[in-house]
């Protein structure tokens, strides 16, 4: 009897052993369930705040663009236009900004669903301390998709110089960054039937830079040429710039800025993965624009037997604009190749525009319109995601309706209040004519 008794506190005290540790055990598992838990929510906390950053950061380098622009224009202007250029860069900056908010994000981002455009309407963004969802804060999202909106209109602007009248380039300014950037935008990057197709343009070549370069190309034609750049017998006259050092400023912040622009564009930073590749897109970014500045300054010494500073700051730009369909995928070489087309581009492009007599100003046309077409055009050499047929419907669709719907703009705005300058006017500047503040006082009838 007292043997089973005994067995039975052995007995018990084994179940009591084998609870305890069946308790711990569960607790155990509790405290790494828990502790998973953490490790996730402190990961997707962690790509938040990162990928937040990321725009931040990469949309005030795009910001740093629009000085750019303004720096890059003010230079190759005459002395006697650069106060109106200044006036119309941070007045356009402020325009996209503002319509971009009214009406264009929505338009782009909200409802598109594989369709042509979204919803109309202003944004809005959570209150201050409101907790948010997703991978990111949303009111840095429509800041870093608001800059490059204003990207757009800066492009236009330098185009048109020295002739077109203040307000009625406002008036078109207000439509492209509120009404025809954000639909074609939202072909694409809102999801919409482009994207349907496998479309492809990384950072903006053609959604951005075409589209500028088609608005501007648009409005140079229904403006025609300054007054004395071409003669009859098919003589170009040079209008010099104000300031190559400005010039060549203006240049180096945008090739400063477009590291956000592109960088940016990966809109992610919250793992090793996305740092290594917003690392490599900056690489290739900066190899595509040096491989555009060496390309232009050989070909101009050998087709002109003298070096073009112009030529070379275009080229610059354009190596910039064509590596920016795609700047993750391509190797290093790939991408110098890709930037020195672009700088070929240009130097081969600005002298055919004088040929059929289309001014621009500052060779936006070349830099942004036809190095963009040529960037998205070569994506799948490097992307074997990207079609060659699909490149080419998506430059095609986006090009057609921006060409045709900034015609029909520019047109009624000339038939109703007019878009060019007075003879006069064009002759003593704009900068006495509009703005009434010169910028070189000594030199205004230059």
């Amino acid at each position: 009897m007292s043997f089973i008794k005994t067995n039975y506190k052995r007995l018990g005290l084994s179940a009591a052993l084998i609870a305890g540790v069946s308790a711990l055990s569960q607790g155990a598992y509790a405290q790494d369930a828990d502790l998973a838990a953490q490790v996730a929510q402190n990961a997707a906390n962690d790509n938040f705040i990162f990928t937040t950053l990321l725009f931040l950061l990469g949309g005030v380098l795009v910001m740093w663009m629009a000085a750019g622009f303004a720096m890059l224009e003010a230079g190759l202007v005459r002395t006697k236009n650069v106060s109106m250029q200044c006036l119309k860069n941070i007045t356009l900056y402020s325009v996209a900004g503002l319509m971009y908010w009214v009406v264009g994000y929505n338009l782009m981002y909200t409802g598109v669903d594989g369709g042509f455009f979204g919803s109309f309407g202003a944004y809005s963004w959570p209150d201050a301390g409101a907790s948010e969802g997703g991978d990111y804060s949303v009111a840095s999202d429509w800041f870093f998709q608001m800059v490059f909106c204003a990207t757009t209109a800066s492009i236009v602007s330098g185009t048109l110089a020295e002739r077109i009248k203040f307000w009625p380039f406002i008036i078109f300014v207000a439509l492209l960054t509120g009404i025809l950037y954000p639909i074609t935008g939202s072909w694409q990057w809102g999801a919409g039937w482009l994207s349907e197709m496998g479309f492809s343009d990384f950072a903006g070549s053609t959604l951005v830079h075409s589209v500028g370069g088609w608005a501007a190309l648009a409005g140079a034609i229904l403006l025609g040429a300054r007054k004395g750049k071409y003669g009859k017998d098919g003589k170009v006259t040079p209008m010099l710039a104000s300031s190559i050092p400005l010039a060549t400023l203006g240049t180096f912040i945008l090739w400063m800025g477009w590291f956000g622009f592109n960088g940016a564009s990966q809109l992610a930073f919250g793992t090793i993965a996305d740092a290594a590749d917003v690392s490599r897109i900056f690489a290739n970014t900066n190899l595509a624009a040096c491989g555009g500045v060496v390309t232009a300054v050989i070909l101009t010494q050998i087709i002109y037997k003298k070096m073009d500073v112009t030529m070379a700051l275009n080229g610059a730009l354009a190596g910039l604009v064509a590596i920016t369909a795609e700047p993750l995928m391509p190797s290093p070489l790939a991408a110098i190749l890709i930037g020195s087309v672009g700088g070929l581009i240009v130097v081969f492009a600005v002298p055919l525009l004088d040929k059929l007599k289309i001014d621009d100003v500052v060779g936006a046309i070349p830099v942004h319109l036809l190095a963009g077409i040529f960037g998205t055009l070569i994506v799948p050499a490097s992307n074997g995601e990207a079609s060659f047929v699909t490149q080419f419907v998506g430059v095609a669709s986006i090009g057609a309706f921006t060409m045709i719907a900034s015609f029909i703009i520019w047109f009624v705005i000339k038939m109703t209040i007019g878009i060019r300058v007075s003879e006069e006017d064009e002759y003593v500047g704009l900068d006495q004519a509009e703005v009434g503040i010169p910028s070189y006082p000594e030199f205004v009838n230059t």
